[in-house]
């Protein structure tokens, strides 16, 4: 094989994604209408009410703020591996490898978290039309399908998501602007969801807490904007346009489509509203997406909630598309940097890392019928385990990154005090609290809290079961393991790595 073959065959295909491509993937990967129905009606009632909007709005503005000195990065560094190339630039070979292997634990369970839910879902609207199936039929047709795809060019998989997304994001939006236009019960009260002392009420240990920990678990995938520099039009700007973009489409949309909850079901009556509203048999959010969809029919009529529902199952394919591809691109990285297999460094002739697509695949099939086999609940189990792991795995990575940010511009130039300082340092401490909330609320975000103790007591943040504590702790397992591998690798490895990153 000659040089040029060579080169060919390990590198992506350059010039395949613009902004609106790496947009598409970023905004489906934070499926905001699964959010929707999913995330903000538990952030309102165990939260902090009606101030949910704020508290999504406040993570949007620290996750800005992790952009800066995210993009400056972007803008040095072109690198599919992303957190693994930024961190490997500041903190040195061993801490990037470790940040990649926590990266990868994120991506693959966030993956098998929508899976289970995209079957349970399906399985249930499917019985509704008379064809009753298992949820993990329907998981593995979706997996049959997404494992194609992304072995095709990527910008195909770009033209599918963004397709879904715009219908996602104007059945969100027509709702938000017929409910504000209507004004609710009690008209706009814009003070009780955005000023501060609403948004931090009952504190950190409290309700504000609990809001802000499931408003940084809704943002989860914004940062895969640099796993695509490789492959868009111009890195050094797209990737930074892309973010911006990206943080700013999810956090409006969050911070308006909630409010316009709060302002249809009236701020002062949030609690009742939202229990009424999700309550099954009187337990309530046992149908936390029965919030939306009954705002939905009241102020736009049942066809959009027809529409809303299917549409939360494509939210969910988009989703796994997206992070299928995320992760696939990850283990590319680590095969072209001497961490896995040097077969993981090649790429099909329509450009996609062929390997890790199959190994990403192969790991979600053996889970999937593992939960099947074993009888585990697809979203009791698989979709709230596996998302509370991927929150703090992720949040790990960007205060890792945010640290590797400052020391890299504090020995190299290319970035102002803003960029290389400031920011990054405003972002890790916003981000370190983030990931405390996020593991002292565990047992809220997973369900494993220890026997016989009461999940709504305050108390009760660390009493978690013997699980609670592994999933917990395995975004730190991962961590070690690949700090471990690197320092092991021989001065070869590491040479080899640290080419591929500069």
């Amino acid at each position: 094989m000659s040089t040029a073959q060579t080169a060919e065959d390990t590198s992506l295909k350059k010039g395949r994604l613009g902004v609106l491509g790496i947009v598409f993937f970023v905004v489906a990967a934070s499926a905001p209408l699964v959010g929707m129905t999913g995330a903000v009606p538990v952030a309102m009632l165990a939260g902090n009410g009606a101030a949910a909007p704020g508290a999504y709005l406040a993570v949007g503005i620290v996750l800005l703020l992790f952009s800066v000195g995210y993009t400056a990065m972007a803008h040095k560094v072109t690198n599919t591996g992303a957190f693994f190339a930024y961190v490997g630039r500041g903190l040195g070979i061993k801490a990037g490898v470790a940040s990649a292997f926590i990266s990868i634990v994120g991506y693959v369970t966030i993956q098998l978290a929508i899976y289970g839910f995209f079957g349970a879902i399906l399985s249930g609207q499917m019985a509704a039309l008379g064809l009753e199936l298992p949820w993990y039929v329907w998981s593995i047709l979706a997996w049959a399908l997404v494992t194609a795809l992304s072995l095709l060019s990527v910008d195909v998989g770009a033209k599918v998501l963004g397709t879904l997304m715009i219908l996602e994001l104007l059945s969100l939006i027509i709702t938000a602007i017929a409910i504000l236009a209507n004004g609710g019960p009690e008209g706009w009260n814009i003070g009780a969801s955005f000023a501060p002392d609403q948004i931090f009420a009952g504190g950190f240990g409290g309700g504000a807490g609990i809001a802000i920990a499931f408003a940084f678990a809704s943002f989860i995938g914004f940062e895969a904007t640099a796993i695509y520099g490789e492959e868009s039009v111009d890195p050094k700007k797209t990737v930074r346009r892309a973010t911006y973009w990206a943080i700013g489409i999810i956090t409006a949309l969050f911070a308006v489509v909630s409010f316009a909850m709060v302002t249809g079901m009236g701020a002062n009556a949030i609690f009742d509203q939202v229990i009424e509203r999700s309550s099954i048999e009187g337990v309530p959010l046992a149908d936390p997406a029965a919030v939306l969809f009954s705002l939905t029919d009241q102020y736009v009529g049942g066809w959009m909630v027809t529409i809303m529902s299917w549409l939360v199952v494509s939210s969910l394919f988009a989703g796994l598309l997206a992070f299928q591809n995320a992760t696939a691109r990850y283990f590319f990285a680590m095969g072209r940097g001497g961490i896995l297999s040097e077969r993981f460094a090649h790429v099909n002739k329509a450009g996609a890392p062929r390997a890790g697509v199959i190994l990403t695949s192969i790991i979600a099939l053996v889970v999937i019928v593992i939960f099947a086999v074993a009888q585990l609940d697809p979203v009791l189990n698989l979709f709230f385990w596996m998302s509370a792991i991927t929150a703090i795995s992720i949040i790990l990575v960007e205060i890792l990154v945010s640290v590797a940010v400052i020391a890299y511009f504090a020995k190299n130039s290319g970035a102002n005090a803003w960029q290389g300082k400031i920011a990054p340092a405003l972002a890790a401490i916003g981000l370190v609290l983030g990931e405390y909330l996020l593991m002292s609320r565990f047992n809220l975000l997973a369900g494993t809290v220890a026997d016989g103790v009461d999940p709504s007591l305050p108390e009760s943040a660390w009493a978690l079961s013997p699980l609670g504590w592994f999933l917990v702790l395995l975004p730190f397992i991962a961590g070690i393991i690949g700090f471990i591998v690197a320092a092991v690798q021989g001065k070869e490895k590491a040479a080899l790595t640290e080419d591929i990153l500069s």
